[in-house]
């Protein structure tokens, strides 16, 4: 049942809309995948898609479906693909990103926008933060699994993050925390939670959020602020209190793929935006989705300042050097020392120019694995993230992969030494090859039962 007030409000802001919008509940929410082209093309995937689907109009790789556990496919184990709401998809969606950018992903749990931006850059890098701990490690796994090298995943909050960057970044997402009126129609746990009093608590705390993070955008860069509310008070009042604050700031067109799938922004009494329609709305009634609001801001001029800060990762001490180059160049075709470094007590791979600050990092760039005596202990990630990089691949088909995933030992051609198991080319994970058979090292905790 949904709140009264609520529907009152609705009515308020869609006027002869309202009726269209509120038949939307009583249709069936839809699901979508996204193709996580940092593994496989998507012409490749098309060749072996097992879950079909139309392609969503507003977002690149992207595809409903209506298919049974998808997430226990083989295919979403080895992160060929992302499971992720088509509305969310949109604020991404909303911006051309350069294959050389610094992205910052503010609240970026559980990964979907993170590795949405992620998966356009080539060249560039992305921190993903998470203020929670437990959903960080959430986040943490996800970008694991989809293989990313150029991932740093932290644990902080808004105010310490603007205290540790300058102007470094050249898109900063806020997928700011909010009353989750958008998500009705799938959570009714934001329906038992939702209140007046909530709606302006949650306004509160995103122009704070906005407030400390501003000064991390470049100049001609930009801040991609979204909800998954309609709220006016969580969506153009809040832009447009940001901007009368920062008048460094303009509100800028969302890509024409997103614009024609969504509404105009609402003028309200009182506001200081001419622009505000620029904002977009995405309704269920309207488009494939559930509910989310994007707006899209370009910085016009910034104060160049750039932070010195204490770099996290290390060199690779020298009583472990021998032990840990030995083994990547026996497990390894091709790989640059240079980006070999220590990060805690974590052997990793970085490959990005950038000064990883210390405290705040759950993750940075490849986990190779731990040295322990006279060996490395390799991570899961080590076998995702750089399948490409192994001499020894042991490549199944998805009902072979099964066996695989429950954690069983497979039969292999490969000399012996430490192996990178693939799914259609694609990896799953590792195993250690000894005289024909690959002892599976798939995390006891990932395993299908």
């Amino acid at each position: 049942m949904l709140p009264q007030e609520f529907l009152l409000r609705m009515k308020d802001l869609l006027g002869e809309n309202y009726e269209a919008f509120l038949r939307s509940y009583d249709e069936t929410p839809v699901r979508s995948f996204r193709i996580n082209t940092n593994k496989i093309s998507e012409s490749d995937f098309v060749k072996i898609n097992p879950f079909g689907g139309e392609k969503i109009p507003f977002a690149d790789n992207a595809y409903y479906f209506d298919f049974d556990k998808i997430g226990n496919h083989p295919y979403h184990h080895a992160g060929m693909v992302y499971i992720q709401e088509p509305a969310a998809m949109s604020a991404v969606a909303s911006v051309d990103i350069g294959s050389d950018w610094k992205i910052l992903d503010l609240c970026a749990a559980p990964g979907g926008k993170s590795s949405q931006a992620a998966d356009k850059l080539k060249n560039g890098m992305i921190v993903s933060n998470e203020i929670i701990p437990s959903r960080c490690k959430i986040l943490t796994g996800n970008m694991e699994r989809l293989g990313f090298r150029n991932a740093i995943t932290t644990c902080t909050d808004a105010k310490r993050l603007s205290s540790l960057f300058g102007e470094e970044f050249d898109l900063v997402i806020v997928d700011a925390p909010c009353s989750g009126e958008g998500m009705f129609r799938k959570d009714e746990t934001a329906i038992n939670e939702w209140s007046p009093a909530n709606v302006r608590l949650c306004a509160e705390r995103q122009v704070e959020i906005l407030g400390y993070i501003h000064s991390l955008v470049k100049e001609g860069c930009y801040l991609l602020y979204s909800t998954c509310t309609f709220s006016l008070e969580e969506n153009e009042m809040c832009v447009d209190e940001f901007l009368s604050s920062h008048p460094e700031f303009e509100l800028v067109p969302v890509k024409d793929c997103v614009k024609n799938n969504t509404a105009d922004g609402i003028h309200f009494d009182g506001c200081r935006t001419q622009n505000i329609t620029e904002c977009r709305r995405f309704y269920p009634h309207i488009s494939k989705g559930e509910g989310q609001f994007v707006a899209l801001l370009k910085k016009k001029h910034g104060n160049g300042i750039r932070t010195k800060r204490e770099n996290a990762l290390e060199e690779i001490p020298k009583n472990e050097q021998k032990i840990v180059f030995d083994f990547l160049d026996s497990t390894l075709a091709d790989y640059d020392k240079r980006c070999v470094k220590k990060y805690k007590e974590n052997i990793v791979y970085f490959e990005p120019d950038f000064v990883v600050p210390k405290g705040i990092a759950f993750s940075c760039g490849v986990t190779i694995g731990t040295v322990q005596k006279n060996y490395v202990q390799p991570h899961h990630q080590f076998f995702m993230a750089m399948a490409d990089k192994f001499k020894r691949k042991i490549n199944l088909s998805p009902d072979e992969s099964e066996s695989y995933l429950k954690g069983n030992t497979l039969p292999c051609s490969c000399d012996n030494g430490w192996a990178v198991v693939l799914v259609d080319g694609c990896s799953l994970g590792g195993a250690k090859a000894v005289n024909g058979t690959a002892k599976n090292h798939y995390p006891k905790g990932l395993r299908k039962v």
